[in-house]
């Protein structure tokens, strides 16, 4: 009788560690998977990345024309952009999108999901500034031919170029000094900035000029009219 005492306590004991042990790996289990990193979201799964991997097409897309038709003033272009590459896609980081994704060009097809909120971090500061004004490319006059006044860029939607500095724009279709009117038709905001430099897009706002007539939360204006104004 002690004998069988003694083995069925054991049993019960050896019972109590393998449920032990068994409880204690599920936990690890949830614990692992609850501390998992969220899948970054793509161009395509959120307005906020879509907005983001434009402005990053844009400047990519500066960067390569520079690159093939080189001036005087490209290397220090192209380092000033290389910086706004660096900015754009820490806020990529920053809002949970793919890091360096970059949308084919300003037209990329719209997410089907709404957007979510994300908080930019400080823009990069423009060497632009400083450098002489430039003409816009041959060959993209479209546009640029418009009377004062004019709608332009009709289709285009709108995003920031990243760069700092008091509200301004840049296109390949307008020359520096060209004033644009941009409106957002979901807001009803706007605002009227001057071209000062060459981008790949119609119309591209700086950081600042984004600022006066975005929605919050949002990097891309999908329903805008852009006027020539001056």
């Amino acid at each position: 009788m002690s004998r069988r005492r003694t083995l069925g306590t054991t049993k019960k004991i050896a019972l109590l560690v393998s449920a032990a042990a068994v409880a204690g790996g599920g936990a690890f289990v949830m614990a692992s998977t609850s501390n998992a990193a969220p899948t970054p979201k793509s161009a395509s799964d959120s307005t906020v990345c879509l907005g983001l991997a434009t402005a990053l097409s844009n400047n990519q897309k500066f960067i390569a024309d520079q690159r093939a038709n080189p001036d005087a003033q490209s290397e220090a272009r192209i380092a000033n952009r290389e910086a706004v590459v660096a900015e754009i896609e820490r806020k990529q980081e920053a809002s949970g999108c793919v890091v360096g994704e970059s949308a084919q060009d300003s037209q990329t097809a719209q997410p089907s999901q709404p957007a979510e909120s994300a908080a930019p971090s400080g823009p990069a500061q423009s060497a632009e500034a400083s450098e002489p004004a430039e003409s816009a490319p041959a060959g993209n006059a479209g546009d640029g031919a418009a009377a004062s006044g004019q709608q332009v860029c009709n289709g285009s939607t709108v995003t920031l170029s990243g760069e700092g500095g008091a509200p301004a724009a840049s296109s390949n279709q307008f020359p520096v000094g060209t004033k644009l009117k941009v409106t957002n038709l979901d807001n009803d905001k706007s605002t009227t900035v001057e071209v000062t430099s060459v981008s790949g897009s119609c119309a591209l706002l700086n950081n600042a000029a984004f600022e006066q007539v975005r929605e919050p939360g949002k990097f891309l204006i999908r329903r805008a009219v852009i006027e020539k104004v001056g």
